[in-house]
């Protein structure tokens, strides 16, 4: 098959697996609502006359997830409250809903506005209102309230370091849960007593719940003891903001009850979202192996191992006979060096290119399920042998770009990205591997 028509096919698979986890479709068909009663996967929260039903969404599936309750609940819902990713444009209109995009990855002032205003939305309910929260990946940038006395810039100045160096989801939100009001279950202490029922599209490998969008709506895990040497361990302790650090050695927070958090359904995650895209290759008659969906670490490592167990299996038949589709999921990370475009993805796709050089009859995608690869401005990229080498014919270097962290603008040289805008779901990435 020709190197378009193996992008196509990758677009399709994509765009399949997409469909499968469509946030506005999973929340819908979750939800039942009838004689004042809201049935959440069969399991029925009555609503007595009086009782006030607060809708909040947050994340980059915010409106999707939205619009699925609305469907189902119409005008009954008493407060309503969205939190998306900002676009650029004006927010969407969702009637009698308030919308306040945020700023991701790093918050801005609009992130606090939002913060406030889920805070606010919560406020004053008693044991008989009833709080749908809607979660999704991305929620920690878009929504926060520092702790006090840390301010806005103190955050920022936090996060920005943090993904820079490449820290990993878990110690990311782990520190975001310290230094805000909202995370590591804020959010459920403030709308206290009232019933809280949680829906929830995972971005987090093996969804754990208190890490996804770090936590707002449900019980905080165990603080992590060593975030100071693990902070330290990554190079960066040092360079925080002297607020931060004292938070950080601080004494724990009290840990309240959460009885009154009464029902939490993971709706989708990368297993679903790579399910899909291996049904899809089933479909078209392509064998496939799934070789899990935990995988993590720097993109430009796993493109190396990804491309070279391909290649394996390409030229050894090692450890399967090819016509095969290798699948995976994980979320990786980039260690900033340069100040090129890229992101995670097309990181990890460069890394293969450059590890398959020359090798014929193998194709490599690493795709966001969300649409929105760093500063990429595309979801990913799709490779094979003759990447580099058509690189290099333009006039590029593509090892100079991967050092460089412009996997991006390197890829879109050859037309290799996958171009797709926001898809509206967030379950992680996709990586596959067609060895003809």
């Amino acid at each position: 098959m020709s190197a378009p028509r193996l992008k196509r096919f990758v677009e399709e698979i994509f765009r399949e697996a997409v469909a499968a986890v469509d946030a506005e479709r999973l929340v819908r068909t979750a939800l039942r609502f009838e004689r004042r009663t809201l049935w959440v996967r069969g399991i029925p929260h009555r609503l007595a006359p009086g009782s006030r039903l607060v809708l909040l969404a947050l994340g980059k599936a915010a409106i999707p997830m939205a619009r699925g309750a609305r469907a189902v609940l119409g005008d009954r819902s008493d407060r309503c409250v969205v939190v998306p990713k900002a676009q650029g444009e004006g927010p969407e209109e969702l009637s009698d809903c308030v919308v306040i995009p945020g700023a991701h990855p790093v918050p801005d002032g609009r992130s606090v506005l939002a913060g406030q205003a889920l805070l606010e939305a919560v406020r004053d309910l008693g044991p008989e209102d009833l709080v749908l929260v809607l979660l999704s990946g991305g929620g920690s940038a878009l929504a926060e309230v520092p702790r006090a006395p840390l301010t806005l810039g103190d955050i920022v100045a936090t996060t920005d370091r943090l993904l820079r160096a490449g820290a990993d989801i878990w110690l990311l939100n782990a520190v975001r849960r310290r230094l805000s009001e909202l995370k590591g279950g804020g959010l459920a202490r403030r709308a206290a007593p009232a019933r809280v029922v949680n829906l929830i599209l995972s971005d987090v490998l093996g969804n754990p719940l208190p890490v996804i969008a770090s936590g707002p709506s449900v019980a905080p895990e165990a603080i992590v003891a060593d975030l100071p040497q693990r902070l330290q361990s990554l190079g960066v302790w040092h360079d925080l903001p002297d607020r931060v650090r004292t938070l950080l050695v601080g004494p724990e927070p009290v840990q309240d009850r959460f009885d009154h958090v009464v029902q939490t359904v993971v709706l989708g995650d990368v297993r679903s979202f790579v399910e899909a895209a291996a049904e899809g290759c089933r479909a078209r008659g392509l064998p496939v192996v799934v070789c899990g969906t935990r995988y993590t670490g720097e993109a430009r490592e796993f493109g190396r191992f990804w491309a070279t167990l391909a290649r394996s299996v390409r030229e050894a038949h090692q450890p399967w006979m090819p016509p095969v589709a290798l699948l995976a999921g994980g979320e990786l990370t980039v260690t900033v060096r340069g100040s090129g475009r890229g992101g995670r993805n097309t990181e990890m796709a460069l890394a293969a290119a450059l590890a398959l050089d020359g090798c014929e009859g193998v194709t490599v995608a690493s795709l966001a399920s969300d649409g929105d690869d760093g500063t990429s401005e595309a979801a990913g990229a799709v490779v094979d042998g003759r990447t580099a080498e058509l690189l290099r014919a333009r006039g590029a270097n593509p090892l100079r770009a991967l050092l460089e962290n412009d996997s991006a603008s390197a890829l879109g040289l050859v037309d290799a990205l996958v171009v797709t805008g926001l898809t509206g779901t967030n379950v992680n990435d996709l990586y596959l591997a067609i060895v003809e």
